[in-house]
């Protein structure tokens, strides 16, 4: 395809606007910058763009040089997704930890500090909340995602999480429309299906999505998933049924429709970026999300140029592509205009807080009084029981509660052990029987994510068990599986604000209540 002159026109203008790319690096390439200069209005952060809050704050200082109404979108859903956080994890405990608590002030509190932080650094749109419902309790990409699995319950604190958020200053991002929490599948990977009734949909995946936008979500982001009772050909993100038809139609949305990551393989892995960039604006979409893993100038240009071709061919309507530049050009007018709420008095340790209130304590039986419980004071071994992170999470960010008791217990030593060295049960065996002799006479603190998931951590769990009865468990992810060990703590999330507030309570620092 022949590439088009730059700035040649306003299509041309119109197509570089609606993308959302992003880049390598701590400070803007070229490139980038002279995309800008050219039509581009978004810009998305990952982890690689982010060494520190200062480097980030000069980072966004950059771009707005070249142009000051850009949006600058980030991940950060705090919890188990963080970008700002991504080498230390997040102070932030993560939706379903909130959901836990199940207070929507704190929840809304918890959202307008993380936007705090966001806006103080130049960061004016997030990519959150995740509304799913994880109606699937094998779901292998949403999970502690989510606010949990009671409809209800994820409306109220995806409502709250947005207005919090927004009162900010920083645009929500509401996600995965229409819903992704019953899949089996991870669309990084593959095409997930739902194949559930309507009216099911209607009544549990989209009641968030409508607390949402009556809330005045800024900004919805589409998923890449087949709901066939909704289109049995396209998936959401390519969708006019879906995004036309139901959010825009019935739903009455009329802000920003986001993709998912384009790169993503349930969509290049079918359509290529380029077929489906074009698809997903002509079904209704306004920014093309791409550069979780394709960011660079090349990628940029054959997706503008795709945009405009398909203009040119009658593919993709003018107007529709000139309607979904404006709702960007519009959003950036949002964010520079909104108004900021004062400082909340909750303080910037509202997350730490947070995580101590989410936790779910229970004792083995005969230790049912918490003072039966003898914290630990001598420094154990902890065992990560590590399964594979999904992309959204990323392999960087550190988790668990071991840094944590270093700190509090210094000599603390820790061993991990991944389902990479098998799934079966003797292979979580095996894992189990290398825990204990690593740990020799040490106490043990097992720490897990998502047990019911992973046979092979479950089997582990049980060699430790079997041998060491007054092994500590740390459940960092959906607490699916019944609660076992000396003591059991579910922190209903795997962010470092989860891990030290389970540290906490191994150490004595914090008493077991609730019991």
């Amino acid at each position: 395809m022949t590439t088009l002159a730059s700035g040649a026109d306003t299509l041309t203008r119109d197509a570089l606007t609606v993308l959302q790319p992003g880049f390598t690096g701590t400070t803007a390439p070229d490139w980038l910058l002279r995309r800008l200069g050219e039509g581009l209005a978004s810009v998305g952060l990952f982890g690689r763009n982010i060494a520190s809050p200062g480097q980030l704050a000069a980072l966004t200082a950059q771009l707005r040089a070249e142009r000051d109404d850009v949006l600058v979108a980030i991940d950060e859903e705090g919890g188990d997704v963080t970008r700002l956080e991504v080498r230390s994890g997040s102070s932030f405990p993560g939706n379903h930890a909130l959901g836990a608590v199940d207070d929507v002030e704190l929840t809304r509190a918890v959202a307008h500090e993380l936007g705090r932080r966001l806006a103080s650094c130049g960061v004016n749109l997030n990519w959150a909340p995740s509304a799913d419902v994880n109606s699937n309790p094998s779901n292998p990409v949403i999970g502690v995602r989510s606010f949990g699995a009671d409809t209800d319950l994820a409306a109220r604190h995806t409502a709250a999480y947005v207005s919090g958020l927004q009162s900010a200053g920083v645009a929500a991002c509401t996600k995965h429309f229409p819903g992704h929490g019953d899949t089996a599948v991870d669309s990084h990977h593959s095409l997930p299906r739902i194949d559930v009734p309507a009216d099911v949909l209607t009544e549990r995946e989209l009641t968030p999505f409508r607390a949402a936008i009556a809330a005045g979500t800024r900004a919805v982001m589409s998923a890449h998933i087949l709901v066939p009772a909704l289109d049995p050909d396209q998936p959401a993100t390519l969708s006019r049924r879906i995004l036309t038809g139901l959010l825009r139609g019935e739903l009455g949305y009329d802000g920003l429709i986001v993709t998912d990551g384009m790169e993503m393989r349930a969509i290049a892995g079918t359509y290529g970026i380029e077929r489906g960039s074009v698809l997903a604006v002509a079904a209704g979409a306004d920014a093309i999300c791409v550069g979780g893993g394709l960011a660079d100038d090349a990628t940029v240009l054959r997706l503008r140029d795709a945009l405009v071709a398909a203009v040119r061919t009658g593919e993709l309507p003018e107007e529709r592509l000139a309607d979904a530049a404006e709702r960007v050009r519009a959003l950036a007018r949002w964010t520079g205009t909104a108004a900021r709420s004062p400082e909340d008095a909750h303080g910037d340790d509202i997350g730490l807080r947070a995580a101590r209130r989410a936790l779910t304590v229970t004792v083995a039986p005969g230790l049912e009084r918490p003072e039966s419980f003898k914290p630990l004071t001598e420094p154990p071994y902890v065992a990560a029981l590590t399964p594979v992170a999904n992309i959204a999470v990323g392999d960087e960010t550190p988790w668990g509660v071991a840094a944590e008791l270093l700190h509090l217990l210094p000599g603390t030593v820790t061993g991990s052990y991944s389902a990479e060295a098998g799934k079966d049960d003797e292979s979580g065996a095996s894992a189990g029987r290398a825990a204990l002799e690593a740990a020799g006479p040490r106490r043990i603190v097992a720490v897990v994510r998502d047990e019911h998931r992973h046979p092979w951590m479950a089997s582990a769990l049980d060699t430790l068990l079997a041998a060491r009865p007054d092994t500590v468990v740390v459940e960092m992810g959906v607490p699916q599986a019944a609660p076992r060990g000396a003591l059991h703590i579910a922190t209903h999330g795997a962010a470092r604000v989860c891990g030290r507030a389970a540290a906490e309570v191994i150490t004595g620092l914090a008493g077991i209540s609730g019991l």
